[in-house]
Parts: C-alpha cells; structure tokens; sequence
C-alpha cells in the first residue's frame, strides 16, 4: 500500500512536522562523526576480550540494534503500511537475513569499505522506503520496485556497514566466530525489541484518524531523515 494523495493543509500538519524535525536535527547534530558508531566503552571492551564471551557480545549487539537510528528508521518504513504479522515477520526476516550474512561474511573474510560511503548508501535505503511508500516510483517512472528483493538488497548494506566498522576494531582471532555469532544473536533480539515497541506505536497510532491525515507527512519526514543522513556521512566522508 502507498499513498496517492498530496499532503492535507492544516496547523497540525505543521506542527507535527516542525516538532519532528526539532527531533531529526537535535540527533543530526548529536551524532559522532563516525559512520556506524560504537560506544568508546564498547569499543575498548571488543578490543580488548580474547576468548569465548557469549553473553557480553550479545548484549553489545542487541545495543547496537536498539540504538541504531539508521537501522531503526529503515524498519519503520518497511511496516509502515504493514499490516498483517505474516507479511511483517517475512520483510523482517529477509532483513535480518541480509544484515546477518554481511556482517558475518565481512568480519571473517576481512572484506571491507570505508564506512561513511556504506551509512550513505544505508541512509539511501531510508529514502528509498519513505519514497516506496509514498508511490513515488509509480508515479514518476511507471513501475514498483520488488519490495521484497530490495528488503533484502539494503539488509545486505546493512550488515556490512556493521562489519566494516567492527573491522576496524582487530577482534581477537581466539573465540572470534562464537563471539560474532553471540553478537549477531543479539542484534536480532535487539531487533524483535526494538520491532515490538514500532509495532505497539504503530498498532494505537493506526486506530486514530491521525494516521491518514499525516501519513504523507511522516513519510516525507522519513525521506528527509534518510537525505541527512547520506549528506551526514558524505560530509563525513570529505573530511576524513
């Protein structure tokens, strides 16, 4: 499903979009100039750990989920028009799918790629779902995208961005596949959390009028998030 309709006039509208965009610059202007970002604390930790530790490395990467802005705005439009939980758990098992294999993959064959130009292209993703669900390629070229291929297509984008910043961090070889298997274990409880509380908002948000009246609104919002985003990393990027 996707929205035909142009935006409703309307003070509401406005100051949904002006408290919303308060929201997405404060935390444009709060984020670390680093793509893919990892505590300092986490950091040192990963560093540092040699050996099989199970529990440590699930909590870090149920973290990264829970605190992942990129990840969690991407599966916001992807269930944004979802509405039955057998479509929802298969557009969220490609991704988890896509994001497991790259991460899995980059960390143990070393394969990497700067980091900011992989969060650009995932904040492309951002953009491409709030144009999906905004019918923008109906629109403007006729056609609709595979949805279900391209959920796949950013997981993978996902996933190696992760890889690539963990990477950087020269994991102890002692204990590394276990450990990466706790964390990607972790980043899809994170996952299922952090889906969970999308889905409760979602579930009241869908039962009020509201939701039709500013669903254009949010989507156009969610577009403009994912553009910060690519210019955020691309700046990023430049200097570095």
């Amino acid at each position: 499903m996707f929205i035909r309709t142009t935006a409703p006039p309307g003070t509401n509208i406005q100051r949904l979009l002006l408290a919303l965009s308060l929201i997405l610059l404060t935390l444009a202007a709060g984020a670390e100039a680093l793509a893919h970002n990892v505590a300092e604390g986490d950091k040192g930790y990963i560093q540092e750990s040699s050996g099989v530790l199970f529990w440590p490395f699930v909590y870090l990467g149920a973290k990264h989920m829970v605190t992942g802005y990129d990840h969690l705005l991407f599966l916001f439009g992807v269930i944004f028009f979802l509405y039955r939980m057998k479509d929802i758990g298969l557009y969220v098992t490609l991704f988890a799918i896509g994001h497991s294999t790259t991460m899995l993959f980059g960390v143990l064959t070393g394969i990497s790629a700067n980091a900011y130009i992989i969060d650009a292209i995932i904040g492309l993703s951002v953009v491409y779902k709030a144009l999906d669900n905004l019918g923008a390629f109906q629109r403007w070229f006729g056609f609709q995208p595979n949805t279900k291929a391209a959920t796949l297509v950013f997981g993978f984008f996902h996933g190696f961005g992760l890889a690539t910043k963990i990477i950087e961090f020269e994991i102890a070889q002692d204990g590394l596949i276990a450990n990466l298997l706790a964390f990607n274990i972790g980043v899809e409880i994170g996952q299922l959390l952090a889906l969970g509380a999308i889905l409760i908002f979602m579930g009241f948000w869908r039962r009020t009028p509201s939701f039709i009246r500013h669903a254009f609104a949010v989507n156009v919002l969610l577009m403009t998030a994912g553009f910060v985003l690519v210019g955020y990393q691309l700046a990023g990027y430049a200097i570095s």
